[in-house]
């Protein structure tokens, strides 16, 4: 039996990455001339694993192969973000259901999930998801009705990952925008010995030495004056030791101008070391793009709790897939769907 829902996995994963329709348990049973039933992918859709074991059983070899090959001077990062797939025509559930979505600015219905991605040289693979379930029933006095919260913080989603992670890895920076710099964030990274690079609210006060701290003066980072694009050395109400703060201006495709602060435990790093670490955290965004494009994630026209979340982590699953095809053939994730789908072509 357990090998059978290994291969029923592998299976599916790979129809996951190959599909560019709905994906359903007809469609992967008529893929393959009925050697498994639709009622067999149907039952292990309602029983299959759905949680960060699995996630970190497909990434530990190639985290650890990209170990073995990385140079002392080569550094790896851990990249926390969430995202909400969207799904306004499904049922609401304790997983499909209003949230807020940072990157549009507006409460979205759909599947909430927290991601810490693993990055190193060409490497970027989930370490761990964890899906945000909203379980826990609260009463509004004003409109007389009962709305539903998750019993864990997207912060403290991440400080569980976190902590898991210190036993599976070992990376030097972890990497966030804005949401996810708390002052019990950072405590907890420099706790566990590592730095952070997160981006920063404009209005976020610090201090410009410990004397300052010490007697409340405190300003907000964006009346700081920054010498010749150089980090400032400043002091946050929660963290002990000092901190680099930088400034950066870009323009938008609009042709607007915007600011962008950030902060790092690590004092040592200059402006260009600065951005060029947090850089790297645009990687969280294109595996994000690529699990909804590329692993046909939100494909599955499921309808209960256990076979919503099974896709999902299938689609997880298929994009460390995808992830292995690309160092093997140096190929982007989108490249080789693109060749996947003229190799069908041409077969058809």
């Amino acid at each position: 039996m357990g090998l059978m829902k290994t291969c029923t996995l592998d299976l599916y994963t790979d129809y996951l990455l190959s599909s560019t329709g709905p994906t359903t348990a007809t469609g992967l049973s008529r893929l393959l001339d009925g050697a498994l039933s639709h009622d067999h992918i149907t039952r292990w859709l309602s029983s299959a694993p759905h949680g960060s074991a699995q996630v970190w059983r497909q990434a530990k070899p190639l985290i650890r192969q990209a170990e073995a090959r990385r140079s002392a001077d080569e550094v790896a990062v851990l990249i926390v973000d969430d995202s909400v797939l969207e799904k306004a025509h499904t049922d609401a559930n304790e997983l499909i259901c209003t949230h807020w979505d940072h990157c549009q600015q507006r409460y979205v219905k759909g599947l909430n999930f927290v991601t810490l991605l693993y990055q190193a040289g060409e490497l970027a693979v989930p370490l761990a998801v964890e899906l945000v379930r909203k379980t826990v029933p609260v009463y509004q006095p004003k409109s007389g009705k009962t709305s539903y919260q998750s019993p864990f913080t997207k912060n403290e989603y991440l400080q569980q990952l976190l902590r898991v992670a210190q036993q599976q890895v070992a990376y030097r920076y972890l990497l966030a925008d804005a949401w996810y710099a708390s002052a019990e964030n950072r405590t907890l990274v420099r706790a566990l010995g590592h730095h952070f690079v997160f981006a920063l609210e404009s209005s976020r006060p610090v201090a410009l030495s410990e004397a300052a701290r010490a007697q409340g003066q405190f300003q907000p980072v964006q009346s700081l004056v920054f010498p010749d694009t150089h980090p400032l050395r400043v002091y946050l109400r929660s963290v002990t030791e000092a901190v680099l703060v930088s400034r950066q201006v870009f323009t938008n495709q609009d042709g607007s101008q915007g600011v962008l602060y950030l902060v790092s435990s690590d004092t040592d790093l200059d402006q260009a070391q600065l951005t060029a670490i947090y850089q790297r955290r645009w990687k969280v965004e294109q595996y994000h793009k690529s699990l909804k494009q590329n692993a046909s994630m939100g494909k599955s026209p499921t309808k209960t709790l256990a076979t919503q979340a099974s896709p999902f982590l299938a689609a997880v699953l298929a994009y460390t897939k995808r992830e292995v095809l690309k160092l093997k053939c140096g190929l982007g994730h989108f490249r080789l769907k693109a060749q996947l789908y003229a190799v069908g072509l041409k077969a058809m």
